[in-house]
């Protein structure tokens, strides 16, 4: 990769964020530098008809809703942030953006954290939640049980799809996936990239804080691509040329190809990761948001 292609914009916001050097005694310090830099990177999200807090099957959850009908689609959403941070405030904007482009409601799950809740908390959180609506507690929200996609970014992403394979095998079909700049192999042997905003180190202390060494990491619910993909939900999967996960990204949307999945794959040249978060920064991420929207509104 050369990084002369790097886009302006992600320049820009590399210097947004402060860089934490990650281990287990400054992981407090990073968690806090994406909290603060999350206004500046997101900005102004739109006013929509209702956001709350809810309980969605002992998952603490935020809800949000643009649209007035009765039986609202819903996108079940997990944050990125390295299974180690973030929460729903850090991803409030991009959710209410995309409750107000798609007309879908948005359930952003508050999921555990790593490394004081390693593997399969997250997972098994989303899983709750999907649970939740799908029965009469969701329905008491105005949401459609019946049509309900999931989505994430960067880990969010690796939970989405783990959540869609979990679904499919337990019989649940779902309408979509939204995989954004998703985390998916464990095994990856990353390029030194550090001059791109994500770099090996970071995903290595990621993986070893979700997964723990000891933790057999090839199997489907920690690697998708070792998953038989057949009958999963079609998949928009978003990559940005300069992250270091691309690679990953686009081995899964072929892989869902292969195995009859209908997929739209789109890479972004010149970006770096997690650009569609940025709202407030890179012209893409709105054009990314409206491919998200789009796709929903087709499913």
């Amino acid at each position: 990769m050369d990084p002369g292609r790097l886009h302006p914009q992600a320049r820009a916001a590399m210097q947004v964020q402060q860089r934490v050097p990650l281990t287990r005694a400054t992981l407090p310090a990073a968690r806090l530098s994406m909290v603060r830099a999350t206004p500046d990177e997101v900005g102004e999200a739109p006013e929509i008809r209702s956001v709350r807090t809810v309980d969605a099957g002992g998952v603490p959850a935020r809800l949000y809703r643009a649209g007035d009908d009765d039986a609202l689609p819903v996108v079940l959403y997990a944050h990125g942030g390295g299974w180690v941070m973030g929460n729903v405030d850090t991803h409030d904007g991009l959710c209410r953006h995309l409750a107000a482009r798609s007309g879908w409601a948005v359930l952003s799950v508050d999921y555990r954290l790593a490394p004081e809740h390693p593997y399969p908390a997250a997972v098994d959180d989303m899983a709750r939640a999907l649970t939740w609506l799908r029965g009469p507690g969701a329905a008491g929200h105005g949401l459609d049980p019946g049509r309900i996609a999931v989505a994430g970014d960067s880990v969010g992403g690796h939970l989405a799809a783990v959540t869609a394979r979990r679904a499919r095998d337990a019989g649940i079909r779902l309408a979509g996936q939204l995989l954004i700049c998703p985390v998916i192999d464990p095994a990856a042997d990353y390029p030194a990239l550090d001059e791109y905003g994500l770099d090996r180190e970071e995903m290595r202390f990621f993986w070893d804080a979700y997964a723990p060494p000891g933790v057999d990491r090839t199997q489907p619910d920690l690697d998708p691509l070792r998953a038989d993909l057949a009958g999963l939900p079609p998949a928009l999967v978003i990559t940005a040329e300069l992250d270091l996960l691309s690679a990953e990204g686009e081995r899964y949307a072929a892989g869902l190809l292969a195995a009859g999945v209908p997929v739209t794959a789109t890479r972004y040249q010149g970006l770096n990761h997690n650009f569609p978060r940025k709202l407030a920064i890179f012209d893409a991420a709105h054009i990314a948001l409206a491919q998200l929207a789009a796709a929903l509104r087709r499913w």
